[in-house]
């Protein structure tokens, strides 16, 4: 690990940190043509049931979506500060890699308070976790060794960070949620170089076995959180005369659109590693759709 590059790091975080008080434009609410979501990116885009929706439908749709795309990247970076504590604390005080560490934490318990507020702003109600999913978060933060925690991790991040770049990118994107993917994208940036050097050192010591369960543990955790997307309720707030139906044919629209759209960095992801194995493709294709 190149310790002038993390020096240099550390310092740009103390002397320029980004604010989410300042740095976001709380005040600003929507304009009549403001969006919260991509169209691209909903569940019922691309069906013919998106077609009979109303514009107001159609925003409410996006609305609801993105927040629970956000209640995710919420859930991802707390995750994420469980493993970083974990490693952390086997680091000595003077050790570069440990400062480093400090100010992560710092910057990504900020991020927490940040999509919560942004939830708050969009008067979202997140839609509670099933008791799967409940199941695999606590058995994850409670029995997962350290270093497939940072694995499934790294794989909400890089999945999430899809739906942060489409939202930057898009023209007419609410102002506040532009600015706060802004400031994801900007400080996640300085995260990558500890992250790929960390990587590198848990792939070399990984054999055909360990790669395998890695790669296992990434797949239910995008699976985790491409299920917490689509929700029948979802379709109950948006006034739908038969939200089961539009659930069923939502939950196979997006798993397609979800395989097509969101699945490309964390394929290159896992293959910088060799995760992709006999034992493991036929279950990235089942589960996920994914082209491997």
């Amino acid at each position: 690990m190149d310790v002038k590059e993390i020096e240099r790091l550390i310092k740009i975080s103390r002397e320029r940190p980004l604010m989410p008080e300042t740095y976001i434009p709380w005040q600003l609410e929507p304009e009549p043509d403001d969006i919260f979501l991509p169209e691209i990116l909903t569940s019922l885009q691309g069906l013919e049931i998106y077609d009979t929706l109303t514009p107001t439908q159609k925003l409410e749709l996006g609305r609801h979506e993105l927040v629970q795309v956000i209640a995710s990247y919420a859930w991802g970076e707390c995750l994420f500060c469980v493993f970083m504590t974990r490693h952390l604390i086997t680091l000595p005080a003077d050790n570069v890699e440990h400062q480093f560490l400090l100010r992560e934490l710092i910057e990504e318990f900020r991020h927490q308070e940040m999509f919560a507020q942004a939830i708050a702003k969009l008067g979202g109600k997140p839609i509670k976790q099933s008791r799967a999913h409940k199941f695999f978060g606590e058995f994850s933060n409670k029995y997962l060794p350290a270093d497939y925690l940072f694995m499934g991790s790294i794989s909400v991040e890089l999945v999430t960070d899809v739906y942060g770049n489409y939202a930057r990118k898009s023209p007419n994107i609410y102002p506040v949620l532009k600015k706060m993917f802004d400031l994801h994208n900007i400080e996640e940036g300085r995260h990558i170089l500890f992250t790929k050097s960390l990587l590198k050192t848990y792939s070399a010591k990984a054999g055909y076995i360990k790669r395998t369960l890695y790669s296992y543990v990434i797949l239910f955790n995008i699976l985790f959180v491409r299920t917490m997307y689509v929700k029948r309720e979802i379709y109950e707030r948006i006034g739908l005369e038969n939200p089961d139906e539009a659930y069923r044919q939502a939950s196979r629209n997006f798993k397609q659109k979800f395989a097509d759209k969101c699945l490309g960095d964390i394929i290159e992801f896992v293959n910088e590693w060799k995760g992709f194995n006999n034992l493991t493709r036929w279950a990235w294709q089942f589960w996920l759709g994914a082209k491997v």
